[in-house]
């Protein structure tokens, strides 16, 4: 017995230093990016296999919950790298400074040019409003505000749609924001903290429309072979996200968080975002993008503040946001 206990103590031992050895990444990011039918379990797989790491995803709520978490946390957080901001946030996440420059060359096919030291970015696309097909769909947000159709939407203090969407008001209507925000409150079925939440209403039949992609169809016709889902055509344009990720200035595996970034713009990762996040990918794949993306509504104008510009309009346009959801 005592052979076998020391034996026992030998393996664990063993077993311990052997995970001790083993570099673990942090990385913060959304919900539905590591969900079961999102990104993050296969691209924990393809980044584990040339690594020589453990990839630990952390869920941190929607994405502007993310730059909540980490303002919280501070110097103390245990994130190596942050994923799921957006444009609309980054310059208020490098005002942190909890953020390092990265070293990351690509060949994006961005719709913009991209110039930034601190972040990569993933994937980008449209903000949409998604409808059943045969609805018969007002043609901006002005004639959504004015009609009888019943929507959801995001908060836009805890998610990207949602605080994307107070952009896109602003982006297109300027001044007159306030007044389609107090026309768009009775359209309004309920404020959800994330998209997955508002999607999932969605499908039950709870309203019309959601906010959602110009290619969250795609998620349809290629998982489900389902065309029922469109997303609506807006005649002043649709507003661009482009999504990033960033290092942690604090990160204690610098150079695994730097091998994670360069791999995140690389085909293996970049194949795998048209059909988990259903997104365009920040560098198109080899491969090309998937059968039906080629159908999708394509905006006729992409509207987009500069990350400063929307950093500046981001209190204004969310007391606006607030005002008129309170009346």
């Amino acid at each position: 017995m005592k052979h076998l206990a020391f034996a026992t103590g030998v393996f664990v031992s063993a077993a311990g230093l052997a995970a001790a050895e083993t570099p673990e990444l942090v990385v913060y990011t959304y919900d539905s990016f590591v969900s079961d039918w999102g990104p993050g379990p296969q691209i924990e797989t393809a980044f584990e296999a040339v690594c020589g790491c453990d990839l630990k995803f952390v869920a941190a709520g929607d994405g502007a919950a993310l730059l909540s978490r980490l303002r919280l946390e501070g110097a103390r957080t245990q994130a190596d790298i942050v994923l799921g901001l957006d444009t609309n946030l980054t310059a208020a996440a490098r005002d942190t400074g909890l953020f390092a420059q990265h070293f990351v060359s690509a060949d994006y096919s961005l719709p913009l040019e991209w110039d930034d030291s601190v972040f990569v970015p993933y994937d980008w696309g449209y903000f949409a409003f998604v409808h059943q097909a045969g609805f018969e769909a007002p043609k901006s947000l002005k004639a959504l505000a004015a009609s009888e159709a019943k929507i959801l939407i995001q908060d836009p203090r805890a998610s990207t749609p949602g605080l994307g969407l107070l952009m896109w008001v602003k982006a297109a209507y300027g001044d007159e924001a306030p007044a389609i925000w107090r026309d768009l409150a009775d359209n309004i079925v309920t404020v959800t903290k994330g998209w997955s939440e508002a999607y999932g209403l969605f499908l039950e039949g709870e309203a019309d429309m959601v906010l959602s992609y110009t290619t969250s169809p795609a998620y349809h016709m290629i998982a489900e072979e389902d065309h029922s889902k469109v997303a609506a055509g807006f005649e002043e344009g649709h507003y661009l996200q482009v999504e990033v990720a960033g290092k942690l200035a604090g990160s204690d595996v610098p150079e695994l968080a730097d091998q994670f970034l360069q791999f995140m713009v690389s085909d293996a990762f970049q194949s795998v975002i048209p059909t988990t996040n259903w997104m365009y990918p920040a560098v198109t794949p080899e491969a090309g993008l998937p059968d039906g993306f080629q159908s999708l509504v394509t905006p006729a104008k992409a509207l987009l503040f500069s990350a400063e510009e929307a950093a500046g309009l981001r209190a204004g346009a969310l007391e606006e946001w607030r005002a008129a959801l309170s009346q």
